[in-house]
């Protein structure tokens, strides 16, 4: 059962997307203002204005509840601050509908998103930009790794210790417990364990 809590900015809105909810199996709305946790927060509201922006930065600081989006006027230029906010999903409010609205809820908490397929290319896009402009400049990629980096962690997943992994790249040892310890202190991983699961799951590995 999803849980979801709605908030919008008339009751009416409220009321109308509870409704919505409220007749669609496996979902369940609670009553309140904050999304609970492992629940879906659905957000109505005529535009992303900075008031909207500072409840969904507080909501994605306290609960981490990804955000279904139900808004009347919304642009390429409001993206990147939803998605930064939580928001997996938009949904334009003239054309939201029980199916649409309970399809949204369950892959949000699934860990989907929806998002109409003009917002999906602008999100190409700045993805793109960032990869260009940040992550390439450092010789990173998406994962926030360098291609060293990769080397190191693919020949750790196959079990080498650092001896064998400095003798198949050419380097010294030293240059290898470096290029582990800088990787797994940036990116926050416990240890080399950690680290090969991390590459693992962002697919460089």
């Amino acid at each position: 059962m999803v849980q979801v809590t709605v908030r919008a900015s008339d009751a009416l809105s409220r009321e109308g997307l509870a409704s919505f909810l409220d007749a669609s199996p496996g979902i369940t709305v609670v009553d309140g203002d904050a999304a609970v946790p492992g629940g879906v927060l659905v957000v109505c509201c005529e535009r992303l204005s900075a008031e909207v922006i500072a409840m969904l930065r507080l909501s994605a600081a306290e609960t981490g509840a990804p955000v279904v989006l139900v808004v009347h006027d919304f642009t390429e230029a409001d993206l990147v601050i939803a998605v930064e906010c939580r928001v997996v999903a938009v949904l334009p409010r003239a054309a939201v509908s029980p199916e649409r609205l309970a399809h949204s809820v369950v892959a949000a908490a699934a860990g989907g998103g929806v998002l109409p397929s003009n917002l999906v290319g602008e999100l190409l896009r700045h993805l793109e930009r960032v990869h260009r402009e940040v992550l390439a400049p450092r010789g990173q990629n998406a994962a926030g790794l360098t291609p060293r980096e990769v080397d190191v962690l693919r020949l750790m997943a196959d079990g080498l210790d650092t001896n064998e992994i400095a003798d198949a790249l050419s380097y010294s040892q030293r240059t290898v417990k470096n290029v582990i310890y800088s990787m797994t202190n940036r990116l926050q991983l416990r240890n080399r364990s950690h680290a090969v699961a991390y590459a693992v799951r962002t697919g460089m590995i």
